[in-house]
């Protein structure tokens, strides 16, 4: 066959020509192990195929085979740069089938911590999104905040971030000595960091035209894939769960909750901008209110045996609602766990998003959603 008339053959084929393209899992800007494989046609994405599990372990059915308090280890590795907050929510699960009473002492150290963390896994993504739209100095900044609250949550529980420090029915133990003061001493550090990152970045010519009107997503859309977090309210949809089902203490803080208008990927980032000083504002306070007493509940460390029963508990993480489902035989371990990850939950949408996309924007798309793969895969 000639080379004319492959040209004519091609020209007078109805379908257009369309090339498989390998988007990970080994691709740095997937976060994680995730592969994309996208159908293109010149830079346009045709369709895009997710797919998930190079992470799977099994976590939810492990979790069967441990003793309540043991579990806590397992779901630090779930959000691994959220693990205060996914500890907390498994502790609130049990502590609510149990109908135990958390000391106040320990709420308050738990907000401060969960809040710090939210900052903290913001920061990353900050940093992260400034690396994929191709800028690197807002990553130092960022990631001089992250270490500044990594090295605290080290002087707390141990380690930098596989803590297991909550437990059920309050901590592992007390605070040090100097906590208070080494948190109002990480504040003003801890928003200029913020605030340099925001200003260098978040209104950039280039930073707006790689975001703006960029993988946009209705409210109603949103709602229907199961958008929660800085994700569903990117879209101007008021809801999180510490303003809809207070928990813990936060009914005693003020703080507002950003809202986007056009739910692009640019919305998605300020929201996520402006949770970090609310998230500040929250710590402020909870150090103000926070009082003397005990950590742990009259429990104490015996073997827990809840009641027969089952519980679902959700809490405000910093990718959205993460929901605990919780089943108990009587015994000592969990009959079953049932996790409602936020990050599994927003990247159900990614077809969507990238339909019609460029090639160059899928990158973008991608990192707005702020996914972990250890909870999308578990």
């Amino acid at each position: 066959m000639t080379m004319t008339n492959v040209h004519t053959n091609i020209a007078a084929d109805a379908h257009p020509v369309e090339m498989l393209l390998n988007m990970g899992p080994q691709h740095p800007s997937t976060h994680g192990v995730f592969r994309l494989v996208l159908w293109i046609d010149g830079e346009k994405i045709v369709r895009a195929e997710p797919h998930i599990g190079y992470l799977h372990r099994g976590s939810e059915k492990l979790c069967e085979g441990e003793q309540y308090h043991q579990v806590i280890t397992l779901f630090d590795r779930l959000d691994y740069v959220a693990n205060f907050n996914n500890e907390w929510a498994y502790c609130r699960a049990v502590e609510k089938l149990m109908g135990l009473t958390v000391p106040e002492r320990a709420e308050y150290a738990r907000v401060i911590l969960g809040e710090l963390n939210r900052v903290a896994s913001h920061l990353l993504y900050v940093g992260t999104m400034g690396l994929d739209a191709g800028a690197m100095t807002p990553t130092m900044f960022c990631f001089r905040g992250r270490e500044r609250i990594q090295a605290l949550f080290e002087a707390v529980s141990g380690a930098r971030m596989m803590h297991n420090y909550f437990r059920i029915g309050g901590l592992k133990e007390d605070l040090p000595e100097n906590f208070v003061q080494m948190v109002k001493d990480l504040m003003p550090l801890l928003r200029q960091d913020v605030e340099e990152s925001d200003k260098i970045l978040t209104f950039n010519e280039i930073f707006l035209a790689r975001l703006k009107d960029v993988g946009a997503i209705s409210p109603q859309e949103a709602i229907s894939y199961g958008f929660t977090g800085p994700c569903l309210r990117g879209c101007g949809v008021d809801y999180d769960v510490r303003k809809a089902h207070p928990y813990s203490v936060y009914d005693r803080f003020t703080f507002e909750v950003p809202l986007g208008l056009d739910g692009d990927c640019w919305d998605r980032h300020w929201v996520r901008v402006q949770e970090m000083y609310q998230s500040l504002n929250i710590v402020e306070q909870a150090l103000q209110q926070m009082p003397q007493g005990p950590v742990t509940s009259s429990l104490g460390r015996r073997l827990l045996r809840p009641p027969k029963g089952e519980v679902y508990v959700r809490g405000e993480n910093p990718r959205g609602e993460l929901g605990v489902y919780l089943i108990s035989d009587g015994t000592d371990k969990p009959y079953r766990v049932k996790v409602r990850p936020p990050s599994f939950c927003n990247l159900s949408a990614i077809q969507h998003l990238l339909q019609n996309a460029w090639i160059a924007d899928s990158v973008i798309i991608l990192g707005s959603l702020d996914i972990v793969l250890g909870e999308v895969d578990r």
